[in-house]
């Protein structure tokens, strides 16, 4: 189906983000870097070998090598010995702010090994920022070794470059003592809902914009994916030592960004040391002394013990697919935080570093398969990466070409997330076995290029989605192609605005994944969304009233506002529970909202029983919000009673309700509906985060 752009209000930026700069970081194009490892039979590093002892092959074709060197360094005594500070070695830059390149592509530490300590504050509360903390310091004071440069990122609001690689021990001290516990820790609440809102959500990592950043699980993996960017143009092997309280992909899960971070690491030589920051928990039935007791028979049945420990299961599992799938090793449950850091000590040893310039020069985005073999007849181990994602070009793409490189980047398996962006999937019933889809996508408009035609404005925007089903058969496809114009005062206000793209799919019930591109095509950057959703079957459902999904917005926009649209499908708009009189609810997406706007509330009620006598029906519905076990606030009750003519046995819910009276931070809104006449019950309930 085809779909609209509306152009929504963005919320203001904390000024405090907005005076932040970005790292800046280099990068080398088409020279490709290989670190092998070469050990015997029993476990001992091979030393001596020269560049015509290897062979070095893409998809199977040799390659010559350009770049021959080997970095030789012992592993590291166990237990590590303490040793005494040491001046600072020529080699080693101190300084803050970048990491220092000197000469892309060329070893600049001989014989070091590099580790970076990251430490993620928008993930870790106070306590465990100081865990963190104290082990980094114990380990520079006690285990740092003569060939170890160290250096100093964190995020909070965005990336930054504490310090760059050194071994001196007293400037390391000094940054590391420097933080101010707790610093950043307030997002790492604000993350956090209540057990049952499903966690955190998950949109593309902007660092400029408040509203993609509250949910945002990519803005972590973002910030790593931009760190092994910055540390590609050196080829040596280099550890990132992750601290953080683990990274939850629950709520809208954009599954493209792990894979980009993954894919950057690869490229970069980077290999993820995650380290728990929580250390060894015990998990209290029912939650610690932090919160209420909570109510029902969950904690007598051990649901609400299960959810616990999903829920803390949920946040390392992305530690370990960071770590796994770079060759590092992440580390759970172990109160000596220490061990990340040994380990990545441990593991770099002497190795080569093979360099050369592909003979396929293609900037397709695809997979290259590497293989590295030794000519001489040695029983020996080669460890090293197997492949790469190919850089992508889309700027010298011609009018031809850019339908057939967007339905390429489709299929690509190194998702491109060059522009940011938000989505959310809900579903409507429109029969007993077919579901009406809407999708809503979000896209800062600071984000946005324009190009100047006369006396307006306008961008040219490109939408390509694909849903699968369980078995990986697409089922549905969308493409779009539209033009925005914009008025003068429209252009002034760009930065603190959206768009939103609206489209919509009908299913029948099922599970199945949606992949969804965005292209500006001034610029060509391309952002690409990918979640699982299911459409479930509300006709299983016996034992409480059906509900369809919850949708939250904070204005109902005119058709006639839309400033985009490849076409007005008139199907598309029947079928859109959201359009009503002509007047389209915007799904929040971010589910962000401010104390200065009104809250709108949709959701569907299906089949409630009939009065017999006068086949009317009865519901009784409210609305509420919670902090934890606590209501914040609840609206006074409702009572239902008219169906849709249009659509049998389908009973429309509509809050509007201001937010002044709430105080900023994380809730969970809950609807609650009671069919009185069939004595059935069901609510709906989905994390928001409220703003000054």
């Amino acid at each position: 189906m085809r779909g609209l752009v509306h152009l929504l209000p963005l919320l203001a930026l904390a000024a405090a983000l907005a005076q932040q700069t970005a790292p800046v970081y280099r990068a080398t194009a088409n020279l490709v870097i290989v670190n092998v490892s070469v050990q015997d039979r029993g476990g001992r590093d091979v030393v001596g070998l020269s560049k015509e002892d290897f062979t070095v092959l893409e998809d199977g074709k040799p390659q010559t090598i350009a770049i021959f060197e080997h970095q030789r360094l012992d592993p590291p005594p166990e237990p590590p010995t303490q040793l005494a500070a040491r001046p600072q070695a020529e080699s080693a830059a101190a300084e803050a702010g970048t990491v220092r390149i000197a000469t892309p592509g060329k070893v600049q530490y001989q014989n070091r090994r590099l580790l970076v300590l990251f430490f993620d504050h928008s993930s870790m509360p106070a306590a465990d920022q100081a865990r963190a903390h104290e082990a980094a310091l114990k380990f520079i004071r006690e285990q740092m070794r003569p060939e170890d440069l160290v250096a100093v990122m964190t995020f909070g609001a965005q990336l930054k470059v504490e310090q760059d690689f050194t071994d001196d021990r007293d400037a390391l001290i000094r940054v590391i003592g420097s933080f101010r516990t707790g610093e950043a820790s307030e997002l790492a609440a604000e993350s956090q809902t209540d057990e049952e809102a499903a966690g955190d959500e998950a949109s593309a990592y902007t660092p400029d914009e408040s509203e993609f950043n509250i949910f945002n699980t990519d803005r972590k993996l973002g910030a790593l994916e931009k760190a092994a960017r910055m540390l590609a143009a050196l080829p040596e092997k280099k550890a990132l030592i992750y601290f953080s309280s683990g990274v939850s992909r629950t709520g809208v899960e954009n599954e493209s960004q792990l894979r980009a971070t993954i894919n950057a690491a690869l490229r970069a030589n980077v290999s993820f040391y995650p380290v728990d920051a929580r250390g060894l928990v015990a998990t209290v039935a029912g939650g610690d002394a932090s919160q209420a007791s909570p109510s029902g028979t969950g904690i007598f049945s051990g649901r609400t013990q299960r959810s616990q420990m999903e829920r803390f299961l949920a946040r390392q599992d992305t530690l370990v697919a960071l770590a796994e799938d770079t060759g590092g090793r992440a580390f759970l449950d172990a109160n000596d935080l220490t061990l990340g850091i040994r380990q990545a000590q441990r593991d770099i040893r002497s190795y080569y570093i093979l360099g050369y310039y592909p003979t396929n020069q293609a900037q397709d985005g695809r997979f290259r398969r590497i293989q590295v073999r030794l000519n001489r007849p040695l029983q020996a181990k080669l460890d090293y990466r197997r492949g790469y994602f190919a850089p992508k070009d889309f700027s010298r793409f011609n009018e031809s070409d850019r339908e057939q490189q967007l339905e390429e980047a489709l299929a690509l398996g190194d998702p491109i997330t060059d522009l940011p962006l938000a989505l959310e999937v809900n579903y409507f019933r429109l029969a007993s076995d077919r579901y009406f889809v809407p999708v809503s996508v979000k896209i800062p408009g600071s984000e946005i290029t324009l190009a100047r035609r006369g006396s307006t404005e306008s961008t040219e925007l490109d939408f390509i989605g694909q849903v699968r089903d369980s078995r990986g058969r697409a089922v549905a496809t969308v493409r779009d192609g539209i033009r925005v114009r914009l008025r003068a005062e429209d252009v002034v206000q760009l930065e603190h605005r959206n768009f939103q793209y609206d489209t919509g799919f009908t299913l029948p019930p099922g599970r199945y994944r949606l992949k969804f591109l965005v292209r500006e095509n001034q610029l060509g950057r391309i952002g690409t969304f990918e979640t699982p959703f299911e459409v479930p079957d509300l006709a299983s459902v016996k034992d409480r009233l059906r509900l369809s999904s919850l949708v939250l917005a904070s204005q109902r926009e005119p058709l006639a506002a839309v400033v985009g649209a490849a076409t007005r499908d008139r199907k598309l708009l029947a079928a859109n529970p959201l359009v009503e009189n002509n007047l389209k609810l915007a799904p929040s997406v971010t589910r962000v909202f401010r104390r200065d706007q009104n809250l709108y509330v949709y959701v569907e009620a299906y089949d409630p029983a009939a009065d017999p006598a006068d086949r009317q029906v009865s519901v009784v519905g409210e609305i509420a919000f919670l902090r934890g076990r606590r209501k914040a606030f609840q609206s006074q009750p409702v009572r239902l009673t008219q169906t849709l003519p249009a659509r049998p046995g389908v009973l429309p819910v509509r809050f509007e309700l201001p937010l002044k009276e709430l105080v900023p931070g994380p809730y969970v809104c809950q609807v609650t509906l009671v069919d009185q006449v069939g004595k059935r019950f069901g609510f709906a309930r989905v994390p928001v985060v409220i703003l000054p």
